[in-house]
Formats: structure tokens, C-alpha cells, sequence
């Protein structure tokens, strides 16, 4: 069983499409899409015991770190180029985007929304970062080291010229409701997008 953000994005892949899966982690999205969609997959993984798990799940596999770059990958060798809440983790996410919809026609791009008001409410009450199930690190610890909005990523999209094709917003549930829908920078804690050039 997948995720519930993991099955939101297996629902936009369509058959036999070529995809990418950016910090894979133990590849159970590529082996759900190569069962389910009949989709070829390669996951780029740095943590070894993901890469072990990916290979007993019998999942394509390549040990690379993401912030070094993609330049081993030519231009538009992929449908789509997954990553999934680890945007806010990378050095430069402004360049991994850019990656992304180099070799790939579209990216997929998850993330906590670090806009949403139980975050802001939080940080204003208290006056110490945040720590939930969705964020559950303190300060020091983190592997968060770009925090990013709604607004912030759209803006981003919007000055490079990316197209978003496709936005879900999501409550802690991965349920969308009236509410992330009418004012998802404030109520979603999770966004999830499908951004082309």
C-alpha cells in the first residue's frame, strides 16, 4: 500500500510512461508504477539502505546524490521526473527544478507547505519552530533547510516560466476539502504539483 501522497501522484502517471524518481527512498512508488502502469523506472537514492531496499523490491537504482546536479542524464530522457518531499531538503531546490524539467517533459514536486496556519500560529504563540507529525524535527536537527509556501513555490513557477499543469492541496490527511481549495497557502499542509516548461 502506498502512501497517501504517493497514490495521489500514481493516480497522474499514465501507461508506459519513463519516469525519474528523485530520493526514491525505499522505491515502493517505481515498484507500484511498474506493476500498476507498466511504467520504466530508474530511482537517483544516496542513503544505502534505501538503495538495498530498492533492490530487493527489484527497482532500478542509481547511488547520486541530487544536489550534485543531473548532468549524467540527457535532456528529456523521462516523461516525468518525481520528487517527493524533498524539495525544502536540497541545497539549491531553484536548480533541481530547473534539472528536473530538463530531463523530463514534466516534474512532479511534493512538499510541506510551510504556510499553513498551524505552522504560523505556532511560531507566533510559542516563538520556537515548529515541531508536528508532519514536521517532526526540532531546530537543530532538521533536514529542512528551505522552507517554502504555496505562494512561494507558484512565485517561483511564475518567474521562470514554469507551467503548473496540475495542483493538489492537502490537509494533514491527504484529504482536500473547501477550505484548502479556497485558501490552500493558509490550510494545506501538504502541496503537490505537476509543473512543465
Amino acid at each position: 500500500m502506498l502512501r497517501p501522497d504517493l497514490e495521489i501522484i500514481r493516480q497522474w502517471i499514465p501507461e508506459n510512461a519513463r519516469v525519474l524518481d528523485l530520493g526514491c527512498g525505499s522505491g515502493s512508488l517505481l515498484e507500484n508504477l511498474a506493476k500498476t502502469r507498466n511504467v520504466q523506472g530508474y530511482g537517483l537514492e544516496i542513503d544505502q539502505s534505501n538503495i538495498a531496499a530498492c533492490f530487493e523490491r527489484g527497482v532500478n537504482v542509481i547511488e547520486q546524490d541530487i544536489d550534485q546536479g543531473l548532468g549524467n542524464i540527457r535532456d528529456k530522457r523521462f516523461d516525468y521526473v518525481v520528487m517527493t518531499q524533498a524539495l525544502q531538503a536540497i541545497h539549491r531546490p531553484d536548480l533541481v527544478l530547473s534539472e528536473m524539467l530538463r530531463v523530463g517533459r514534466e516534474a512532479i514536486i511534493t512538499f510541506p507547505n510551510f504556510g499553513h496556519w498551524r505552522i504560523r500560529a505556532y511560531l507566533g504563540l510559542k516563538g520556537r519552530m515548529p515541531v508536528s507529525t508532519s514536521l517532526p524535527y526540532q531546530w537543530y536537527d532538521t533536514p529542512n533547510i528551505h522552507l517554502c509556501t504555496v505562494r512561494d513555490f507558484e512565485t517561483h513557477c511564475t518567474k521562470n516560466g514554469f507551467c503548473i499543469l496540475q495542483r493538489e492541496v492537502v490537509d494533514r490527511h491527504h484529504q482536500s476539502g473547501p477550505l484548502t481549495r479556497l485558501l490552500p497557502n493558509l490550510f494545506g499542509e501538504v502541496a503537490l504539483y505537476r509543473v512543465t516548461r
